[in-house]
């Protein structure tokens, strides 16, 4: 009867044992998870501070990439019994219990360099890009100060004043932050708009060049009108063109106006992206027509930097015809940054140079202003750098 006895707590405890190891295995898998996760985005989060850091002392870029995490988790459980040090020998049992947890992690870090990433660092940033983050709902003015470099705006005879975005150029950086602030209040009463102007592309043939079954062909692609005096078929397609930011919705505009819009952004750059402010509208006070041409990833990281001392930012109010700004944000700087001799305790993140720290400035009433700005530099980085190779390239792997 004792021996029974012995071999159903045995039992009973080898099960509780089971379930145990069973239930700590998930656990351990999603700990390990998160924390791989925070790791490599704290990374690639220090590696946009420290270059921005190497642009202000004008010192080389560079970035290296996780290519690769791989862990194996060794989960160990053991369970027994012995006699009790007292009592009744033979009779009276105690559990024995044994575990072991062990992880092996291997990581495997590549450079991210070459003619393919360098060529995407030096490129300025397309419009559709610009267009994916305004529909996120980010702030038009922090988008533009960030990403243009200059706008071109529309005076008489089709010329073009050019404002630069650069703080050390006073008056046309004034001019250029009075804009960007223009367009911020018009997205603050839901009256901006961004789309692509719907284009027309018109081709006259001879009939006499068109079959019966090319007939059919074509009028699966494009409009087909034919000109019976001419003899000739006029082919129509419409495509999707460039990007117009406006104060009003293109698809209310009569069918005279709607033709005239391609003229706004007539040889448009796909770098560049238009807008048209017009009277009659919200924030048509201040009527005004051009285009922004914007920046590479390389130069955002220098002009983030030269915020560090070369050309800091300073106040810039807006115009008086521009309509109330939402929360009146209007910060001196694109994205603070502050530098420390000291370790920072109250940074989200901060990295070392040269004997000093350096951070974002989360401390500030723009505390919110900053930490965006840094979110949006993360996505733009993300937006230029290639797949990182996982096989075939020269790597460091570190296993644990």
């Amino acid at each position: 009867m004792i021996d029974h006895l012995k071999f159903f707590y045995l039992s009973v405890w080898i099960l509780i044992i089971t379930m145990l190891s069973g239930c700590m295995s998930p656990i351990a898998l999603n700990r390990a998870v998160l924390a791989y996760d925070d790791a490599v985005t704290d990374t690639i989060s220090q590696q946009l501070l420290i270059n921005i850091v190497r642009a202000y002392h004008s010192q080389p870029i560079h970035f290296t990439g996780v290519s690769n995490i791989a862990a194996t988790f060794t989960f160990n459980a053991a369970a027994g019994a012995t006699p009790a040090l007292g009592g009744l020998a033979g009779t009276t049992l105690m559990p024995v219990f044994g575990g072991s947890l062990s992880e092996s992690p291997t990581i495997s870090i590549v450079p991210i360099e070459g003619e393919d990433f360098t060529k995407r660092l030096l490129t300025p940033f397309a419009q559709n890009k610009l267009t994916l983050l305004l529909r996120q709902r980010y702030d038009v003015d922090l988008l533009l100060r960030m990403m243009a470099q200059e706008v071109r705006l529309l005076q008489q005879h089709s010329q073009y004043a050019i404002y630069r975005n650069t703080p050390s150029d006073t008056d046309n950086f004034k001019i250029f932050r009075r804009i960007v602030l223009h367009l911020s209040a018009i997205q603050d009463a839901n009256a901006l708009h961004v789309e692509p102007l719907p284009m027309i592309h018109n081709w006259i043939i001879p009939a006499n060049a068109v079959t019966a079954e090319g007939f059919h062909s074509l009028q699966k692609e494009y409009d087909v009108q034919y000109d019976a005096e001419k003899k000739t078929y006029t082919l129509s397609k419409h495509t999707p063109g460039p990007i117009l930011i406006t104060n009003y919705d293109p698809s209310t505009l009569s069918k005279q106006e709607r033709k005239e819009l391609p003229q706004i952004v007539e040889d448009w750059d796909v770098n560049d992206i238009a807008f048209d402010i017009r009277a009659g509208y919200y924030g048509g006070d201040w009527p005004m027509r051009g285009i922004f041409r914007l920046r590479s990833f390389h130069s955002i990281l220098g002009f983030l930097g030269k915020a560090l001392g070369q050309a800091p930012g300073y106040y810039v109010d807006k115009d008086p015809r521009t309509p109330p700004i939402l929360n009146n944000e209007n910060p001196d700087l694109t994205m603070a940054l502050r530098a420390s001799n000291t370790l920072p305790v109250d940074a989200d993140i901060s990295v070392r140079w040269n004997n000093r720290y350096y951070m974002v400035d989360t401390q500030s009433r723009y505390a919110r202003w900053n930490r965006e700005a840094f979110q949006l530099l993360f996505l733009l980085f993300q937006m230029t750098v290639t797949d990182i190779p996982r096989v075939g390239v020269p790597s460091i792997t570190i296993a644990k």
